[in-house]
C-alpha cells in the first residue's frame, strides 16, 4: 500500500491515469463497433485475390476514365467509390447504369454491358480498398415468409412519393427522375434500398431492418402480377393520368355532340 501511496504522488501519476483511460475507451469503443457489421468492413465472403486482380483489371479498363485510377474520383465528372462497397457496384453495372456513356443528371437502366462474373470481381475490388455493403446473400433477398401488407405499408410511408404506389417511377426535380421497378430483381431492390443510388435516400439496416426490405420486395414484385379490376391500366401512373383521360374524354364527347347539334340544326334551316 506504502508503494502504491508513493508512486500516486508523482507528477506523471496523473498523466499515466489519463493515458489508461483513454486506451481503455478506445479499446471498449473498438469492440462495440467492431463487430457490429463484419460484412460491411471487409471483401464478399469468397473473394480470393485473383478475383480482386481481375476486377481491378476490369475496372481500369471500363471505370477509371470517369472515377479515377484508383476509385478516387474526378471532379465534376464522378464520385469515388472509395467505401461504397460491392453492392453499390453490383446494382449500378447489373443494371446498365454504368459504365455510362458519359456524366449525366440522372443513369438510367440500360443494357448491360458486363456479365455477372465481371460485376462481382469489379465489386470484390473495390469492395477490397475501403469495405462497405457488401452484395445481399440470396437467403436476404427471398421473400419467402414474408409480408406483403407490411410492405405495402412501408413503400406508401417512404418509396411511393418518388417511385408511385405501384413502382411505376415518376420525374423529381433538376432532370432526375425515380426510375420504374418493374424490372428490378429482389438483389437489386435490397441493394438500392442499401446503398442509395442516383437520388434515392440510404435505408440502412437501422432505418428499414433487412425483414421489412424484404416485406417491401415482396410488395413490389407482387404488385406487377396483381390485375386491374377497373379495366385499363393506363400505366399505372395514378391518379393524375386517371383524371386526364376522363377529362380529355369527356371534352371528345362535348365536341361530337356540339358539332352533331349544329349539323343537325344547319339542316333544319335548310329545308325551312
Amino acid at each position: 500500500m506504502r508503494w502504491i501511496t508513493a508512486r500516486r504522488r508523482h507528477p506523471a501519476a496523473g498523466y499515466a491515469v489519463v493515458l489508461l483511460m483513454l486506451v481503455a475507451i478506445g479499446m471498449g469503443y473498438a469492440a462495440v463497433t467492431g463487430t457490429s457489421s463484419p460484412a460491411s468492413a471487409s471483401a464478399p465472403a469468397g473473394t480470393s485475390q485473383r478475383q480482386i486482380a481481375d476486377g481491378q483489371s476490369l475496372f481500369n479498363k471500363n471505370c477509371s476514365s470517369c472515377h479515377g485510377l484508383e476509385a478516387q474520383g474526378v471532379s465534376n465528372i464522378a464520385p469515388g467509390l472509395i467505401g461504397v462497397g460491392a453492392a453499390a457496384v453490383d446494382f449500378q453495372v447489373s443494371t446498365g447504369r454504368m459504365p455510362a456513356k458519359g456524366p449525366a443528371a440522372e443513369n438510367g437502366r440500360k443494357p448491360v454491358s458486363l456479365n455477372a462474373a465481371q460485376t462481382h470481381a469489379i465489386a470484390a475490388y473495390i469492395a477490397s480498398l475501403a469495405g462497405g455493403p457488401a452484395i445481399p446473400a440470396p437467403a436476404q433477398v427471398s421473400t419467402s415468409g414474408a409480408s406483403v401488407a407490411v410492405g405495402q405499408q412501408l413503400f406508401i410511408a417512404n418509396c411511393a412519393q418518388c417511385h408511385n404506389f405501384v413502382g411505376a417511377g415518376g420525374a423529381l426535380t433538376n432532370g432526375k427522375y425515380a426510375p420504374a421497378l418493374t424490372q428490378a430483381t429482389p438483389t437489386q431492390i435490397y441493394e438500392a434500398m442499401l446503398t442509395g443510388p442516383e437520388a434515392m435516400p440510404v435505408f440502412n439496416d437501422t432505418a428499414i431492418t433487412p425483414q421489412n426490405k424484404r416485406d417491401i420486395i415482396a410488395y413490389v414484385t407482387q404488385t406487377r402480377s396483381s390485375t386491374n379490376p377497373g379495366g385499363f391500366s393506363l400505366g399505372r401512373i395514378g391518379p393524375v393520368t386517371e383524371g386526364l383521360v376522363a377529362f380529355l374524354g369527356l371534352l371528345f364527347f362535348m365536341v361530337l355532340a356540339a358539332m352533331w347539334i349544329t349539323a343537325k340544326h344547319g339542316k333544319t334551316e335548310a329545308h325551312e
